[in-house]
């Protein structure tokens, strides 16, 4: 079996992004990934301004005195013309033009008004303090955005502060998912004692909306292997990807792996990991594909640590790992070598430092464990129990899970 490490390697390696690319407006551009860097046209601040609400002069100026004459206002969008001189200041807003003729703001906290007009600066001021100068944040032609960079809502506001209106972005990746199993029946059905109701395809198909992908849902397929051959040849002629949950494992229902050697490959077959070994990843003509254990803790979890990276290779975002932070053990953690482990965890902020407790049950068939546990404790393939104070790493359980 591979190591996690070894699958999503492998996978990035094999995986070449989409190509087709369009220009969009920056108004329906989050979650799209840019396919061409964004480069800024302006500098940004594009002029001196003032950061505090103040007044600006020449900050020479206190060495000799530190009362000034006021002899005008700088407000946003409405600048100061004049020439400031020795001795004199301008009364300034946030974000006011600076006049070339003087170079520091004080606060207004930190002034008085000795009479009309004169202003006494009653706190030591460094030269140039309070001034944002023009382009110290960004400067004309500097690179904002790599290629490969999914646009969050804070990117369409930084896009819109340099007048761009318009992105070259990849088109949205299409999966397709379904699901496969005879015990299973669709939520509002009536179920009998020994069937399941089909919660995996609904999990699946909201975790990759999340990630921005147009998803195709092809249903709940009996596990008949024509049955099952039509639909992955079906999905194959319509989307980039397939995302199926069930029969990758040995039993005897298990058809997917077969029918995937007859009208594709498997590039391989098994994870060393808990929950989710009984993965597979292969490809039908074009189509890449990517089989989930039938488990839905198994299939979350190995949507998010195994398939998650490649769909977003495929894309065309570039890949982030995971961002892990330490903690400590709150309780007792059991754990065989062997496998890398994802146990779903509770972290708390407790008497100083991070501390991780179990989130229950760890059954992968538990998706309980899931929805009570906000992060993932991975543990490594050679760990083995986990004693009280023991650090362990934690990821945090965030979109497009939580």
């Amino acid at each position: 079996m591979l190591s996690v490490h070894q699958a999503v390697e492998h996978m990035l390696t094999t995986i070449k992004p989409i190509t087709e690319s369009n220009p969009i407006s920056i108004a329906q551009a989050v979650d799209f990934v840019l396919s061409a860097p964004v480069q800024s046209a302006v500098d940004v601040p594009s002029y001196n301004n003032s950061a505090m609400d103040g007044f600006a002069f020449r900050g020479k100026d206190l060495a000799t005195s530190k009362q000034l004459r006021c002899i005008g206002k700088s407000l946003a969008g409405h600048p100061f013309t004049g020439v400031v001189g020795a001795g004199e200041c301008i009364r300034i807003m946030t974000g006011a033009q600076v006049p070339e003729s003087v170079d520091t703001v004080a606060p207004q906290e930190n002034t008085s008004e000795i009479e009309a007009d004169l202003i006494q600066i009653n706190s030591p001021t460094a030269v140039g303090a309070n001034v944002r100068l023009l382009g110290e944040e960004l400067q004309i032609g500097a690179v904002v955005y790599e290629a490969g960079h999914r646009l969050t809502p804070v990117d369409i506001g930084m896009l819109a502060s340099l007048g761009i209106a318009e992105v070259a972005v990849y088109r949205p990746l299409k999966v397709a998912v379904f699901s496969t199993g005879d015990e299973l029946v669709l939520p509002g059905e009536n179920k009998q004692a020994f069937q399941l109701y089909d919660s995996n395809r609904f999990a699946l198909h909201a975790m990759l909306e999340r990630m921005g992908f147009d998803v195709l849902n092809l249903g709940l397929v009996a596990d008949d292997p024509a049955l099952i051959e039509a639909t992955f040849r079906d999905a194959a002629s319509k989307a980039d990807a397939i995302v199926c949950s069930g029969g990758v494992s040995v039993g005897d229902a298990d058809y997917t792996k077969a029918v995937i050697e007859k009208v594709g490959q498997v590039g391989f077959w098994q994870v060393a990991m808990k929950p989710g070994k009984p993965f597979a990843f292969g490809q039908i003509d074009n189509t890449w594909f990517f089989g989930l254990p039938g488990n839905p803790v198994s299939a979350t979890v190995t949507l998010l640590q195994l398939a998650t990276p490649a769909l977003r290779k495929l894309s065309g975002e570039g890949y982030n790992a995971p961002l892990t932070i330490a903690a400590v053990a709150g309780e007792p953690l059991r754990k065989r070598p062997g496998r890398a482990d994802f146990q779903r965890g509770i972290l708390r902020f407790e008497d100083g430092e991070n501390r991780v407790y179990s989130a229950g049950p760890q059954g992968s068939g538990m998706l309980s464990s899931m929805v009570q546990g906000n992060c993932l404790i991975r543990l490594s393939v050679e760990q083995g129990n986990v004693a009280i104070g023991d650090s362990v790493e934690v990821e945090l359980l965030q979109n497009p899970i939580k």
